[in-house]
Order: structure tokens, then sequence, then C-alpha cells
């Protein structure tokens, strides 16, 4: 498993409550592709969503978007965990 970070460029603002529905929905389907959604973040203003999430490959996590609820992330990058 790896580390991924993706980012959701909205055409404008995205409420709170949006961004934590799309978030259930890939708590409940990430079993199906060996994905862990970790954490996410909100610039509500800017419309951008990011997502933390521990997957075998970036595919994975892309799939467990498409699924959950079809809004695919516009990046997705490997990242390390720093201290």
């Amino acid at each position: 498993m790896a580390l991924f970070m993706d980012i959701h460029h909205l055409s404008g603002p995205v409420g709170l409550g949006d961004a934590e529905q799309a978030h259930a929905a890939d708590l409940r389907t990430q079993q199906r592709y060996g994905v862990k959604y970790l954490q996410y973040w909100v610039d509500a203003e800017q419309g951008k969503i990011f997502c933390l999430v521990d997957a075998p490959d970036a595919q994975a996590a892309a799939s467990v978007h498409r699924e959950a609820h079809g809004l695919l992330a516009d990046e997705i990058f490997p990242v390390a965990e720093g201290r």
C-alpha cells in the first residue's frame, strides 16, 4: 500500500456537508478496491477538496471515487508522510 493525495478542482464553492457526504460514500465503497480513505480537507471558497488515501495504486483510489459518487480527482500524487 502507498499514500496518495488527490485534488478535486470544482467549478465553484463547495459546501462542507457535500464533501462530508462524498467522503462517507468513499468509506462505504473503499473495501471493494483494497483502499482506505484516511482524511480529507476542503477549501470551500475555492472549490477544492483534498483527499489522503492509502491504496495499492492511484487507479484503485480513483475507482472508489468513480463508483461512490462520480467525482473524480483532477490530480493524484504519491506522497510520503513527514514529521
